[in-house]
């Protein structure tokens, strides 16, 4: 949904819920900000009249549809009014136990470098207001570190509304292993973050597949293209399995290579084996599975693969594919 929309849509839903009477389509024409500018004095005709009037039928069913109780009264000269009465779309109380709360602040973190950011905040302010214990601790659950979820790059937010709108998206995408960037004609399904990055998934309409992509390698604006989508959406979208196939992690053999001291602590991390060379360099025997090279070439000149030789030679001709471009 488009944030002018939504915000169309909650103004008609507050000037529903907040009269004391009903009010008419030309009361609410006169009355809401999106329906002045629209079609307000110096606009109006009968062609902006049927605009209007299909505009408002569109948003009252998204309302209804979201949950609002609209009624419809007649008055006795016959003109229909509308009224959202607040006894009828009270919530139930509000009950969170520790482990419902620990989630919603988790998923408020996911907003904290995004647009939305304040009002996720302002969301839980209102959720403790209604109920949510003041004392019960988000992170308590989860131990002792609190997890930071961050959300830097451009294209997350746009493809967040994209799949949950369903919406087709077009952007330029640069693989590891390319110099520039290509097209992507992607049908998104779901945005998962992996080891402080986010990545997508979705069915790209060029290749006739599924395929991941990692939203910092999206250069420029996600664009939205009309139309449903063409593949179905599988009820588990296996994001975390398919990156983490990717570099390396259900390998069955180890590789041996030299970092750079100081660098590579993803690496590091998952290192079976550590050994000191001396002059800058280190020794690790890691994990070797599919995508491996596409991992190692990240880190440019401060890994240097010693064995196997397939996987050396797959590092130097994605280095070589780069340096070209």
């Amino acid at each position: 949904m488009a944030i002018a929309k939504a915000e169309r849509l909650m103004n008609l839903a507050l000037c529903l819920l907040g009269t004391r009477r009903p009010l008419s389509k030309r009361e609410l024409r006169d009355s809401i900000e999106a329906y002045v500018e629209a079609f307000g004095p110096g606009n109006g005709s009968a062609g902006s009249d049927d605009s209007f009037n299909r505009m408002f039928e569109r948003d009252k069913d998204d309302l209804r549809e979201l949950g609002l109780v609209i009624e419809t009264v007649e008055s006795l000269d016959g003109e229909i009014g509308y009224h959202a009465r607040r006894d009828s779309n009270r919530l139930p109380p509000i009950t969170l136990d520790a482990e419902e709360a620990a989630a919603l602040g988790l998923a408020a973190k996911v907003w904290q470098q995004a647009r939305l950011a304040g009002a996720a905040s302002g969301a839980l302010q209102k959720l403790r207001a209604a109920g949510l214990p003041e004392d019960v601790d988000p992170y308590e659950a989860h131990g002792a570190l609190e997890p930071r979820i961050p959300v830097h790059e451009a294209a997350f937010e746009p493809l967040m509304l994209a799949c949950r709108d369903r919406r087709p998206v077009v952007f330029d995408y640069r693989k590891a292993t390319a110099a520039h960037p290509e097209p992507r004609h992607v049908e998104p399904w779901a945005l998962e973050c992996w080891r402080g990055h986010w990545y997508l998934a979705g069915w790209d309409r060029d290749r006739g597949a599924e395929r991941v992509f990692r939203l910092s390698r999206i250069t420029g604006k996600v664009r939205s293209r009309g139309g449903r989508f063409t593949a179905p959406v599988p009820d588990v979208v296996t994001v975390r399995e398919t990156v983490a196939s990717w570099a390396g992690e259900t390998a069955d053999r180890s590789a041996l290579i030299r970092l750079r001291t100081g660098a590579g602590y993803p690496l590091r991390a998952k290192a079976t084996a550590v050994r000191e060379l001396g002059d800058g360099w280190d020794e690790l025997e890691i994990p070797y599975g599919h995508g491996l090279d596409a991992w190692l070439v990240e880190f440019g000149p401060d890994v240097v693969v010693l064995e196997p030789a397939e996987l050396r030679a797959d590092v130097v001709d994605r280095l070589r594919a780069v340096a070209k471009g």
